[in-house]
């Protein structure tokens, strides 16, 4: 009679306990139900297989980042840098269990061994070394507010307006910051900047799995708050408002965090801002990730285009609020090159684009990249604007 292996001994239990110290508590809760493979993103990829219900199941028994074969480490290793960290999963998970956290303790032990894409290992050394994910030099951080005459932030000022990686240097996402500092200004708002005192508040490379270089990070950013006496932040990233609202204050942040959307519902609210002219177009809202999943951020941006005269609000059938389907860009998603048929934002743009609307309306710079650069692809005439372009507009 054959003896029955025994699991304990097939089990990795140092990769298990390693994964577990590194963030992925949430395995012994799973049931295998297979409610987050059905909600995740790359469900709707038919092309590529992402069984997300098999991680906590993989992660228990040690069988998570454990191949000593090349090939099928590299299969992992893709398999593990796939997840956008969308959180959708975690929203409809009946034990709340955060796939996303699981895969991020893997790709901190793939970090470790630098086992991780070349890309994203560039995107870490960039911002460590440069302060922005794009490798541009500190010192043009503030070129988007030339003419401007937007003050350098100080403590008698009641916000610091803290300009994402991306608006503070692609030419294309720097209208955001202009269009914010405008729209502030017609509020009334106190605000000042830190121009190339600031630096990425490192989001990406907790994302990435660089943990103790996204703790460096924050804690210097937070240092450097302190010395200016932050006390009030305005973001335009929906990855920075949760980074500083959700993350920093586990190294003793005490800021208070807005994203622009609520501040410029309250500025309408309060009459300080009328919009008064016709946007005549037909607009869907995409819900980014960060804002609405991950921060419950729903109505403000809604709300401020509802208060746009002649535009009409649209929404993507059953795939809105909290069933949004992400971009593609979280997680490091916005770096990697995936091959055309495996992209998730092509899923996402056909939804937008099949409620027949003008304008896709968004509220992250991350967002407006990823629709623009493949509507240019498409051929589409539809446009991307964020909701202070449309806002402005309409002033």
């Amino acid at each position: 009679m054959k003896s029955k292996k025994s699991m304990v001994t097939e089990l990795n239990q140092e990769i298990r306990e390693i994964l577990i110290e590194e963030g992925a508590e949430d395995i012994y809760k799973c049931f295998q139900c297979g409610k987050c493979t059905s909600i995740c993103p790359w469900f709707q990829i038919e092309v590529f297989d992402f069984p997300a219900y098999t991680f906590s199941l993989k992660t228990a028994m040690g069988d998570m980042a454990a191949s000593e074969d090349k090939f099928e480490l590299e299969a992992e290793i893709d398999m593990i840098y796939r997840c956008v960290g969308c959180e959708a999963c975690t929203d409809q998970c009946p034990h709340g269990i955060s796939t996303p956290n699981i895969l991020r303790a893997a790709r901190r032990l793939l970090v470790d061994f630098g086992s991780y894409p070349d890309t994203l290992k560039s995107v870490v050394q960039k911002i460590h070394s440069d302060a922005n994910p794009l490798g541009e030099p500190r010192e043009k951080r503030a070129d988007w507010a030339n003419g401007l005459e937007i003050p350098s932030f100080s403590a008698d000022l009641e916000f610091l307006y803290f300009t994402c990686c991306l608006t503070a240097y692609d030419p294309r996402m720097q209208k955001l910051s202009k269009a914010t500092s405008f729209l502030l200004k017609k509020a009334g708002i106190s605000f000042g900047i830190l121009g190339e005192k600031e630096s990425c508040c490192g989001e990406a490379i907790r994302r990435i799995g660089s943990e103790s270089i996204f703790q460096e990070v924050s804690k210097a950013n937070i240092s450097n708050f302190e010395n200016y006496l932050v006390k009030k932040v305005i973001v335009s990233s929906p990855h920075c408002y949760s980074t500083f609202k959700n993350e920093y204050p586990e190294f003793g942040a005490e800021i208070e965090v807005s994203h622009i959307t609520e501040i410029l519902f309250d500025s309408i609210e309060r009459g300080t801002i009328i919009p008064n002219k016709e946007f005549n177009k037909k607009v869907v809202y995409h819900d980014p990730c960060d804002l609405g999943r991950k921060n419950n951020i729903y109505d403000e941006p809604r709300n401020v285009l509802k208060s746009i005269p002649g535009l009409e609000l649209l929404e993507v059938e059953d795939f809105n609020r909290n069933l949004s389907v992400c971009c593609g860009a979280g997680s490091g998603g916005l770096w990697m090159e995936w091959d055309k048929d495996e992209r998730i934002v092509n899923v996402r743009l056909k939804q937008l684009l099949e409620t027949g609307a003008d304008v896709i309306a968004v509220a992250c710079p991350y967002c407006l990249q990823m629709f623009e650069e493949t509507l240019k692809s498409m051929n589409s005439n539809v446009l991307v604007m964020d909701v202070t372009e449309i806002l402005l507009e309409s002033l």
